[in-house]
């Protein structure tokens, strides 16, 4: 599948401890939340399902719960006994290149590098409520004011190099934080 992590990255991240990567994650949807206050309420009746974000070259996945009271995440090892609603499957910088709208979800779920199975209208809620919260880097990491402008584009920019070094899809998506 194109965009995959080397398979040694694979490995070697299948044996680190998942706390930490939930105590990150937790954080990081915190602050998107906060920088996007209608996040969940664009998801409509569809607030309060679990997501199953799965990046298929990583040893890990994402539980992912948003609702009014804030977003409830959980990182387990597989999905093989979580219960979700929906799971959302790519390469883990395909899911982080929806997220920031590089990629156009229709784009990739056409050409078969995001995979979608169960509530596909919760899928879609979310995919809209992404689309339209027109999250950037750093917002998400909670950055102060000043310095968004030069921190998104040195992460367009190395994000980028990093596509083409996994032979990624090609950006379908604009850039809302870019001029």
């Amino acid at each position: 599948m194109r965009g995959t992590i080397p398979l040694v990255l694979s490995r070697a991240a299948s044996v680190l401890p998942l706390l930490p990567l939930e105590l990150v994650s937790r954080r990081l949807l915190a602050n998107a939340m906060a920088a996007r206050p209608s996040f969940a309420a664009r998801l409509g009746e569809h607030a309060g399902r679990t997501f199953a974000i799965d990046p298929l070259d990583c040893p890990f996945a994402f539980l992912i719960t948003p609702g009014g009271d804030g977003v409830h995440v959980r990182v387990v090892r597989d999905l093989s006994e979580a219960a979700y609603d929906a799971r959302i499957a790519a390469p883990l910088i395909v899911l982080c290149g929806m997220i920031d709208g590089t990629y156009d979800g229709d784009a990739l779920f056409f050409s078969r590098d995001l995979r979608i199975e169960g509530d596909t209208g919760a899928v879609l809620a979310l995919r809209n409520a992404i689309e339209n919260a027109e999250l950037d880097p750093s917002s998400v990491l909670g950055l102060p004011k000043p310095v968004h402008r030069p921190f998104n584009r040195a992460t367009e920019f190395l994000f980028g190099q990093l596509r083409r070094a996994l032979h990624a899809p090609e950006p379908s998506g604009g850039k809302a934080y870019l001029p």
